[in-house]
């Protein structure tokens, strides 16, 4: 059974917005490539080690672009040693100094993130693009609310979508008018309705590809929330080719939110989507408990794959019909076990314990596929 098949289900499809492909390090961007999932370090880059291992867990739980701030010469000469160490493409975080830039270029970066009009004059800005040119650097414009233009600001009166907007297009000016075409945009805001404006509007005018995610959203679980509203409003619509989800957290539950948005929509699928009851006086068995091991237990598994579980049999046979595993609670201590839709076989208390018993059946389907 495919996990979550659309092709006869066309109320579930999404078109995404047409757009130009770019390429950060070996993963493409934009095009008809996947949604890529990135976030950032936020060790000191300087030490390695920490930033390397940082990396790592990063690379585990599926990252596929990692951001590294790069604020001085020290940060941007740590990453020669950074990305021989790593297999992800590493985007180096540039502010204002355009020698940082050039650095980050020559130290291995695949992506500089800039406000070109940021980082001085036109001499400044063509260095900046020559390396990137020499070193097969893409570029990403980060436009975001609190750090709009004066002028801007005091044209518009406030960060708006007109404003963010008419930013991110000075940027793109700049760097069509030297040449160089190898970059994406992003337009972040905290506030959901402002950034999802802004991304609507410049999706509209331009057709370069999009970075999206809203900035600062906040801890894990308020960051989710804003981040899944935001988000999910611009990926429904067609609109993203890669996310970074902002959470003030461990960056590797900004990649695990990440994924968890573009599975809900269909547009991605790595790792167990479990569908579970919140549970209720007619469950057999402890689901809460159940899918908080479930969950713990399955997160090194990437293979696309759907598991329900399901306290009782009013809603567990149906939802075992659009699942790869199901699991329905029964009666006496009896649970029924589906696959691909069909009864396999029945598990019963004292045999073996549904979390051990499900893990298992989940690891030797991903090993078979």
């Amino acid at each position: 059974m495919t996990a979550d098949p659309s092709s006869h289900r066309p109320w579930r499809q999404i078109i995404r917005r047409p757009s130009r492909k770019i390429w950060v390090g070996n993963v493409p961007v934009g095009g008809d490539a996947p949604i890529s999932v990135q976030s950032m370090t936020n060790t000191d880059t300087k030490d390695v080690a920490a930033t390397v291992a940082q990396i790592h867990a990063l690379e585990q739980a599926g990252a596929d672009i990692v951001r590294v701030s790069c604020p001085d010469e020290e940060s941007s000469a740590a990453l020669k040693d950074i990305v021989k160490q790593v297999s992800v493409p590493i985007v180096a975080d540039i502010h204002f100094h355009y020698k940082r830039a050039i650095e980050a270029a020559q130290n291995g970066a695949a992506c500089l993130r800039i406000n070109p009009g940021n980082i001085g004059d036109e001499s400044r800005v063509r260095e900046v693009i020559q390396a990137a040119k020499d070193h097969n650097c893409s570029i990403r414009i980060g436009v975001n609310a609190g750090s709009l233009e004066r002028d801007l600001l005091e044209k518009y009166g406030e960060p708006c979508p007109e404003a963010m907007v008419e930013s991110a297009q000075r940027h793109i000016k700049i760097l069509e008018d030297h040449d160089f075409y190898n970059f994406k945009i992003s337009c972040k805001a905290s506030d959901v309705f402002l950034a999802v404006a802004a991304y609507m509007q410049l999706a509209a005018v331009c057709d370069y590809p999009l970075h999206v995610g809203v900035t600062e959203a906040g801890g894990l679980r308020s960051g989710t929330v804003k981040s899944a509203i935001g988000m999910g409003n611009l990926l429904w619509a067609g609109i993203g080719d890669t996310i970074r989800v902002s959470l003030s957290a461990d960056p590797v539950e900004e990649i695990k939110v990440g994924f968890d948005i573009l599975k809900s929509l269909g547009l991605r699928h790595r790792g167990v989507n479990v569908i579970s009851c919140p549970s209720c006086a007619r469950q057999n068995f402890n689901v809460i408990k159940t899918v908080e091991e479930l969950e713990k237990r399955l997160e090194h598994i990437a293979t696309p794959m759907t598991l329900s579980v399901i306290g009782c049999v009013v809603n567990g046979p149906g939802e075992a019909l659009m699942t790869d595993i199901g699991f329905t609670g029964g009666g006496r201590g009896t649970h029924q076990v589906y696959i691909g839709g069909q009864t396999a076989h029945r598990l019963m208390e004292g045999d073996e314990s549904i979390v051990d018993h499900l893990v298992k059946m989940v690891e030797d389907k991903a090993a078979n596929k």
